[in-house]
């Protein structure tokens, strides 16, 4: 432990802590603009400059590690003035459209113009001239915005190993952009989204389509049947002043009924289908011969960089469709029988956590659109769905709960830990267990796969059987595991694994692209703790027990990987190229 000063407070904190986290368990608060505790300290934004007694030198609080006996000054009437001209300078050069921005009341700039009293300009105004690149279905970039902090560039190559985004130019003519400036859909990106939620600002944000569900709502020709993600109810709440993690499933219910949905459905239901079908097909591989590991397909981010970064690993990706394609293909099949509905007639909407979503409905070709129309019509982020609500002048936090729509409503615990990382694994391994045993897990929780740590490896016994595991989340996280994967196939090497979960964010979806600004380890691990509660309160906790699962296959599909149910619920790949117009 380390003992040091901070503004005369006297504070104890471990080895290796910087200035600027060792302030902040003294309780002070040091500003700053582009430190974010998912990313290294870059000391770019210099916001969080601060004086050591007797040097000279000032310190940039975030880059600098405490050290014994320091006693640091971070704030007097110099730093202040030298904080206040960097806010100055650094809005010279950014537009004061705030009322017309998303990131309004939500924007780490505008916080801090407020804090320091910022009323004039004294510098001359330098906007930029370069337009937002809207090229993709689901990012926008827009550098006029752009205050030059580089958090976007770092989570896309530090967390996300992708360097969809660079620094590119020099001083004054500096953009955050792919390389050579080409436009974003012909880059690396994988949509993600976490450069949105790490941009303090609103320089980068998802391409709203709110009004395209009021729209749709208002059309007397169309039913508008909605799906939400698991992780979606563990956290817009956040964005009414709940706290994260609290559930509010069945608020979101009654919100979509107040704004005119017609049937609210829920992608918990096609999560269990989603194990039903990635399960059997694990079992098919493990005793028919087929090629392992089997690698997830729930996440779209996942496959996008899977077709652009290991084409070779295509045939290891389980061909399950995620739980919001399955759900649409079902919403305009089985569900439109079950309501006598035209499936041209329904409007199919999914509230994600996640960005990548938008393009996803589409990306599958002829995939995407199994019921013989486009299975989901409209992605909309947890973000803007509660746009949505507020624009309509819901009291989101005061509605009483209320419960899906039948039958692809129902759902069980395993379920809704999709949300997380490790939860399509632990999913996967309660129904696989009674499978191959006849008998239910004793314990459900599966300790193995849970929690925050980057790469989890394993054995699960299921009888005489034992599976072996891997769970990653962060791109760059699976770089060498896959790497390895692809090393040991190419050589012909027996795998090592037979079953691995490879979600693109940290954490999973709980902390998608989509997701409310502000995310954290912190907030991770409410959201993570949130969706454990609820599986914990579900009366069945297992796919293969929940009764609309039992019922759609005796009813419909048949069984698991049936012909029709390979034809509604699973998918291809391709190989993509790195940068799009690559001939």
């Amino acid at each position: 432990m380390i003992h040091l000063t901070i503004q005369g407070i006297n504070v104890e904190v471990p080895e290796g802590t910087s200035v600027l986290e060792a302030a902040k368990i003294a309780g002070v608060e040091i500003p700053t603009l582009c430190y974010h505790p998912d990313l290294k300290p870059f000391g770019s934004c210099g916001l969080c400059v601060c004086k050591q007694e007797g040097n000279a030198k000032i310190l940039r609080a975030c880059a600098t590690p405490a050290a014994e006996g320091m006693k640091i000054i971070t704030h007097d009437p110099e730093l202040f003035e030298v904080r206040k001209a960097i806010l100055q300078l650094t809005l010279s050069t950014h537009p004061s459209s705030c009322l017309t921005c998303v990131r309004n009341n939500k924007c780490e700039l505008q916080k801090l113009a407020i804090e320091y009293g910022l009323r004039e300009q004294p510098f001359e105004v330098r906007l930029s001239d370069k337009k937002a690149d809207h090229s993709t279905k689901s990012i926008v970039l827009d550098p006029a915005k752009c205050v030059k902090c580089g958090r976007c560039v770092q989570v896309c190559q530090q967390l996300q190993g992708v360097y969809a985004l660079e620094f590119c130019g020099r001083g004054d003519k500096t953009v955050m952009s792919p390389a050579f400036n080409l436009p974003l859909n012909e880059s690396p990106c994988i949509k993600c989204g976490q450069c949105i939620v790490h941009c303090p600002v609103g320089a980068i944000y998802e391409e709203d389509e709110g009004a395209k569900l009021l729209k749709a709502i208002n059309n007397p020709e169309k039913k508008v049947a909605v799906q939400i993600a698991p992780a979606v109810r563990v956290a817009i709440g956040e964005e009414f002043g709940m706290k994260p993690g609290e559930i509010s499933t069945g608020k979101i219910y009654a919100a979509l009924r107040r704004l005119g949905v017609d049937y609210v459905f829920d992608t918990n239901f096609s999560a269990d289908l989603t194990i039903m079908e990635e399960g059997t097909e694990l079992i098919n591989r493990i005793t028919k011969g087929g090629v392992l590991p089997q690698i997830t397909s729930c996440c779209p981010g996942w496959i996008n960089y899977c077709e652009e970064y290991y084409p070779e690993l295509l045939d290891n990706l389980s061909s399950a469709k995620s739980p919001m394609m399955m759900q649409g293909a079902i919403t305009k099949t089985y569900t439109a029988e079950k309501y006598n509905l035209d499936p041209k007639s329904i409007y199919s909407v999914a509230i994600m956590p996640c960005t990548a979503k938008k393009g996803e409905i589409t990306r599958d070709g002829e995939h995407a659109f199994a019921s013989g129309e486009q299975d989901v019509d409209l992605v909309l982020t947890t973000r803007e769905l509660a746009r949505v609500i507020q624009e309509n002048g819901i009291r989101f936090s005061e509605l009483n709960d209320e419960e899906a729509d039948s039958p692809i409503g129902e759902y069980t615990g395993a379920g809704t830990i999709f949300g997380v990382t490790g939860g399509v694994m632990e999913a996967a391994v309660r129904t696989a267990y009674y499978v191959l045993t006849g008998e239910e897990l004793a314990a459900p929780e599966v300790e193995l796969v849970r929690g925050l740590g980057e790469v989890k490896v394993g054995e699960v016994a299921a009888g005489d059987a034992k599976i072996r595991v891997a769970v990653v989340h962060g791109m760059s996280n699976a770089k060498e595991l896959l790497d390895k994967v692809r090393a040991d196939k190419a050589a012909g090497k027996a795998p090592e694994f037979d079953f691995i979960e490879i979600m693109a964010c940290r954490g999973g979806c709980i902390a998608g692209g989509g997701q409310p600004i502000g995310t954290d380890d912190a907030v991770r691990e409410e959201r993570i703790a949130g969706l454990y509660t609820d599986d914990e309160k579900s009366v069945k906790r297992c796919s293969h027990q929940n009764p609309s699962i039992k019922a759609i296959y005796a009813d419909f599909l048949g069984s698991p990987v049936s012909e029709k149910a390979h034809h509604l619920l699973h998918t291809s790949y391709k190989a993509q190229p790195l940068y799009k117009n690559e001939k």
